[in-house]
This record gives structure tokens, sequence and C-alpha cells, in this order.
């Protein structure tokens, strides 16, 4: 199974782009780059609630399964 980011579609959606998402979440611009090009290989509970909250999505709008 391979899980899909969907940080690219909703940045769009929300007119936002990395580094202001980045600013308002706390997190750096190169590690918000590694989650939306699919290589990060965890993510902190927290940092998954910051971004659903400022994108103001829920986790299943940010993260899916690709069905592999």
């Amino acid at each position: 199974m391979t899980i899909r980011v969907h940080l690219d579609r909703l940045l769009v959606e929300r007119g936002m782009t990395l580094t202001e998402l980045a600013d308002r979440v706390g997190v750096t611009v190169v590690n918000l780059s590694v989650l939306k090009n699919g290589r990060a290989r965890a993510i902190r509970f927290s940092t998954l609630t910051a971004l659903c909250r400022e994108l103001d999505c829920q986790p299943g709008d940010l993260l899916s399964d690709s069905g592999e």
C-alpha cells in the first residue's frame, strides 16, 4: 500500500503557497516539500493536525491510499 499526499491540490484550492503554509504551521518549507513530494516516511499527529487546521480539511482530504 502506498499513501498519496494531496498537498498540492489543497494548496491550489486554498490559494496558498507552500511557504505561507509552512509559516502558519511552524514547519520548514523543506519538510513540507518532502511531504508534498511523497518522500516523507512519517508525519507527527501534531503536524497533521496543524496542516488540517490551516487547510480547513480532514486527514483523509490530505492523505489517501493509492489502491496498490
